[in-house]
């Protein structure tokens, strides 16, 4: 089943949408917001399905579903936090400033706590204050969104406990990384609100393309009406998403509704760095990606970070040609 927060109160209010992303319907009466309904998923979740099913027969009434209305699924959450599944974009990274890579990120992944207390509507401008030196760039990810989940869970039993799946936008302020980074405590300007996708489904919704906690399916970026990347999201993920929980859970629980971000989506080419699709490639989820391969290859970057008024779209397609989670749709909004 698929489900949306359609803009209405602090925390949205919840719907069902149909297959086709063309119909909704609240479920107000099951469950008023999503993170009440994962805060009693077992009691809820079949009253949604059969509410779903109810509504692909074509038995409810309904109303044209508008991305535009919808708020992220979760419009805050109690956690949100962010992995680097894909090694091979960290590699680059390092890469690009003559850094070696120690040989334990293959092993145990990399995970930044993000602030989950206000996300960005999926078709909401990126508003940043005036500056030259921020660095704005998008970054397209999958995230799933978990039930409660134990302190110690294992990886394989992590897997059981995804309810829920979405792409996101975890907008990256490039020029203020640095810096902050050298400070040791991590990320925190530098990572200003993320959107997620209009709609967020459940696993079985995905059929075969979710398969040993991996979405196996290109990611699409459009920048300014190009197209910027379509990495399979399946392919070099290092850490899957039973990994990443279990690696977020080792010390604490997870409460219902704790968010877990794949990190940037990433495909080498023949073993190293991917190429832009106008060359034959898969593209990139980012922009710093381009950048650390013509740093690598030409001594310095040359494409630009995001400017006032540039436009990023992301989505995924089903095999037919169908939008799984709707469209992030999202232009930046210099002020002042």
């Amino acid at each position: 089943m698929k489900l949306a927060s359609i803009k209405g109160g602090r925390d949205g209010q919840l719907y069902l949408v149909n297959k086709q992303l063309s119909e909704t319907v609240s479920v107000a009466d099951i469950a008023p917001t999503l993170q009440a309904a994962l805060d009693d998923w077992a009691t809820v979740a079949p009253q949604l399905k059969e509410r779903a099913d109810a509504l692909e027969r074509g038995e409810l009434d309904t109303k044209k579903f508008e991305q535009s209305t919808c708020e992220s699924p979760l419009p805050r959450a109690f956690q949100w936090a962010d992995g680097s599944a894909y090694v091979n974009h960290v590699e680059l990274v390092r890469k690009a400033r003559n850094a070696e890579m120690p040989e334990s990120f293959w092993t145990d992944p990399l995970m930044y706590q993000g602030g989950s207390d206000s996300f960005l509507a999926p078709h909401a401008p990126i508003v940043m204050p005036q500056s030259d030196g921020f660095g704005i760039d998008f970054e397209a990810e999958v995230a799933v969104i978990t039930g409660d989940v134990p302190m110690g869970v294992s990886a394989e039993d992590a897997l059981d406990h995804i309810k829920l799946i979405m792409i996101v936008n975890d907008v990256s302020l490039r020029g203020l990384i640095p810096g902050e980074l050298a400070k040791g405590f991590g990320f925190f300007q530098s990572k200003p609100s993320s959107a997620f996708s209009p709609v967020c489904v459940t696993p079985d919704e995905l059929g075969a393309a979710w398969k040993e906690g991996k979405l196996h399916l290109p990611l699409l970026s459009h920048l300014n009406g190009e197209t910027f990347g379509k990495p399979e999201a399946g392919v070099d993920m290092t850490f899957n998403f039973g990994q990443l929980i279990a690696h977020a859970a080792r010390t604490r629980p997870l409460t219902a509704g704790t968010i877990i971000g794949s990190g940037t989506v990433s495909n080498k080419l023949d073993g190293g760095p991917g190429k832009p699709v106008k060359e034959g490639g898969v593209g990139y989820s980012c922009i710093a990606e381009i950048r650390m391969i013509e740093t690598i290859q030409q001594g310095a970057p040359v494409t630009p970070f995001m400017a006032n008024g540039d436009h990023i779209k992301i989505e995924m397609l089903d095999e037919s040609g169908q939008s799984i989670f709707g469209e992030i749709n999202q232009t930046v909004a210099i002020t002042g």
